[in-house]
């Protein structure tokens, strides 16, 4: 591989976690961490739906004005990996976003 496309790699791979860490921070990282209000699924769960949403998207050619669904698509394939790396493990949330039992866990979504 010449160096022109080694350095060209390396350069969108730093676009793309310099991007990925500032949106976990603006967002408070609620990828790993669900508040829980409305869905009770998992981290990973949670990803996946977000993943098949984007390739939703791309398959169907919609696009919302301003987005960068492919860009997207990649962040949430990351955090996916950065996930099952850390093997975080779901918090159960109240409706109020509070921690209920410690002890408790879960997979997939509560079916409520």
């Amino acid at each position: 591989m010449d160096q022109d496309m080694e350095q060209d790699i390396a350069q969108v791979c730093n676009e793309i976690k310099a991007l990925l860490i500032e949106k976990n921070k603006a967002y408070g990282n609620s990828v790993a961490n669900p508040v829980g209000v409305f869905s009770k699924c998992d981290p990973m769960e949670q990803i996946n739906v977000r993943i098949d949403d984007k390739l939703s998207r791309i398959a169907r050619g919609k696009e919302f004005a301003g987005d960068d669904t492919e860009l997207d698509l990649i962040g949430y394939l990351i955090l996916k990996r950065v996930i099952r790396k850390i093997g975080q493990q779901p918090q159960p949330h109240d409706p109020a976003g509070i921690l209920i039992d410690n002890q408790q866990t879960f997979t997939g979504c509560d079916q409520n």
